[in-house]
């Protein structure tokens, strides 16, 4: 009974909210969790059920911002069955998840990025990965944003870039002088391969296939041990490192908020914070009394 259930909500939020697959396999996941930890129908559940189930995953070392999208999935999924008259009341409401410290998002200087991107581009693969990183820090995109680029998104007279983003909401957002002469260079590497399968993307691997996201992903960790760039390097830091840099050149938040696709100014405001630890180092380095006393 209950994955029936569970099948009305999917379709819901498929057919009628027209959510991405990505996004509906996670409710999916997050609603299989809760009938695991009980195993009871989901009508039948009431709102101790849900703290205790919450309890257990904090228990299990879940962070309070997965225990807090795990909640929001369940309180979907119990709020349809209401309207769907399935259900009289709503176990979540009320409910709230454990807060967890909020960690700053790790950013690279822009010396490092430079050193990153600075790829010498004499052949395929390196004439690509150097329009890969441009496209990264010059626009701020996605991962997932990067892999599903067509050219027929790019407007070169323009240089923007149409985006699709976060809930199949488009938006655009410039290229920058360097990304569009690294993608010229790509485009003539491009043109060479004999056998175009996916030819409506922009990235290709040398047998003419989309670019997977773990093969960026793999592609950027080879550069920065390469370049010899100590830091965790994945797609998102290249992210973090645009909007902090943009942030501190332009003090213009609403304008990073736009850049980087944010619904909420909120998620935003986390790289003010950022800005501030930069500001407060040249105020200890240069005010003359905030410079620590030498004995």
């Amino acid at each position: 009974m209950s994955n029936e259930l569970l099948d009305q909500f999917l379709n819901y939020i498929k057919f009628e909210k027209r959510l991405s697959e990505l996004t509906i396999k996670n409710y999916q996941n997050d609603i299989n969790r809760l009938i695991l930890i009980n195993d009871k129908k989901l009508t039948e559940f009431n709102s101790e059920d849900i703290r205790l189930s919450l309890s257990k995953l904090h228990a299990s070392g879940l962070s309070g911002k997965s225990l807090s999208r795990i909640l929001s999935s369940w309180r979907s999924c119990f709020l349809f069955f209401n309207k769907s008259q399935l259900m009289k009341y709503d176990p979540t409401s009320g409910i709230k998840a454990p807060k967890s410290q909020k960690k700053l998002p790790q950013t690279l200087s822009i010396d490092q990025v430079f050193n990153l991107i600075n790829i010498p581009q004499t052949n395929f693969i390196d004439t690509r990965d150097r329009a890969i990183l441009e496209f990264f820090y010059s626009s701020g995109l996605r991962l997932s944003e990067l892999v599903n680029i067509h050219l027929s998104d790019i407007d070169t007279n323009e240089q923007t870039l149409k985006v699709l983003g976060k809930g199949n909401k488009f938006r655009i957002v410039p290229l920058g002088r360097k990304a569009i002469e690294a993608l010229d260079l790509w485009i003539l590497q491009r043109n060479k391969l004999n056998k175009l399968v996916d030819d409506e993307f922009l990235f290709l691997n040398q047998q003419g296939k989309k670019l997977t996201a773990r093969a960026i992903q793999y592609r950027l960790k080879f550069w920065a041990q390469k370049n010899n760039i100590p830091e965790n390097i994945h797609p998102h830091l290249l992210r973090h490192s645009f909007a902090s840099h943009v942030l501190q050149s332009s003090q213009d938040l609403r304008a990073v908020q736009e850049l980087l696709g944010h619904s909420n100014i909120s998620t935003t405001q986390i790289y003010t914070h950022l800005d501030f630890q930069h500001l407060s180092k040249i105020y200890d380095q240069a005010h003359p009394r905030s410079k620590k006393k030498i004995d």
